[in-house]
């Protein structure tokens, strides 16, 4: 197991802050894909801009360091041009649910088959630590000169609204939990998050490891807790429930909040349009054929000239 994990570990050495969260995301992330045994050659990872999106130049796949708030969508395109690729997207707080939540609202309603980490640290760490979308009014951390003046933004209540079909949260130094998180949100078929609580030790001087060691519980110990629709009239019943507990309060609860695998993937209604859609999806599509376009240009444009 342990060989099959080096297979995504690039070679280059992280260069966070000590104790950044980032680093057990990182490694949970390696060891579930390593676990799952799939092939670096099938997995594409897409990063944003600030201190997460570094994570593609750290695993050994195929890798894109986004736009700042476009990992989504470029993460789309890949999933759509070649389905056949696992898609994982790594974004910080800032960059998802600040500058890019208007693609996280939209992404919900395709129910593509990818997975979306977000780091949840409730700074911008790369900027040196502004409020970030999910920092909650009245706190006042260690770069701001007062307290923030903004209502916070809860990723796990905003996927539920927003049509998410596995929602999920871990705590990034918890490693063994959430590696298993992250497996279950690639075996999803559907559009995953994991939503991934962090200290950021440098900015952060409020949500703490000691702090979260105090609030941190697990959903799996609430009794009869299940959040699998089994079928579509559970649906709103399973996200009321969870939306009751994915709040922050003297408990921050982390696992499975929501998962239902009845709803068909944005791919499966394409190939509904299209039949052959998943044998010859875009990127399969030979653009020349001994040495002669397929498309032919003027075919395209005469119908158009007036």
């Amino acid at each position: 197991m342990a060989q099959l994990q080096q297979l995504f570990k690039s070679g280059l050495n992280p260069d966070w802050c000590p104790g950044c969260g980032d680093y057990g995301i990182l490694n949970a992330a390696i060891m579930a894909l390593g676990e799952l045994k799939l092939d670096p050659s099938k997995v594409a990872v897409v990063g944003g801009i600030g201190c997460s999106g570094k994570i593609p130049h750290y695993i050994n796949a195929n890798g894109v360091h986004s736009l700042h708030g476009r990992a989504i969508p470029f993460a789309f395109g890949i999933k759509l041009a070649n389905p056949e690729l696992e898609v994982l997207v790594f974004g910080g707080d800032g960059d998802q649910l600040g500058i890019g939540v208007g693609h996280f609202v939209s992404i919900g309603r395709r129910n593509p088959d990818i997975t979306v980490i977000v780091h949840n640290n409730q700074v911008y760490g790369l900027t040196k630590g502004q409020a970030s979308p999910t920092l909650p009014r009245g706190i006042k951390t260690k770069s701001l000169p007062r307290a923030n003046i903004q209502d916070a933004v809860n990723p796990i209540r905003l996927a539920l609204a927003s049509g998410f079909t596995f929602i999920a949260r871990g705590y990034a130094y918890d490693v063994p939990h959430l590696k298993e998180l992250i497996k279950k949100a690639i075996q999803h078929k559907g559009l995953a998050l994991v939503e991934v609580v962090q200290p950021c030790p440098t900015y952060n001087d409020v949500y703490t490891k000691e702090v979260y060691s105090q609030r941190v519980a697990k959903l799996e110990s609430i009794p009869g807790w299940d959040p699998v629709v089994k079928s579509p009239e559970e649906a709103d019943e399973k996200i009321k429930k969870a939306w009751e507990y994915a709040g922050w309060g003297d408990k921050i609860y982390i696992g499975i909040f929501y998962q239902n695998q009845l709803v068909p993937t944005y791919e499966e209604r394409i190939a509904e349009r299209i039949p052959g859609y998943f044998k010859l999806p875009p990127a399969k599509i030979p653009v020349e054929i001994g040495g002669r376009p397929t498309l032919s240009v003027e075919r395209i444009i005469a119908p158009r000239i007036v």
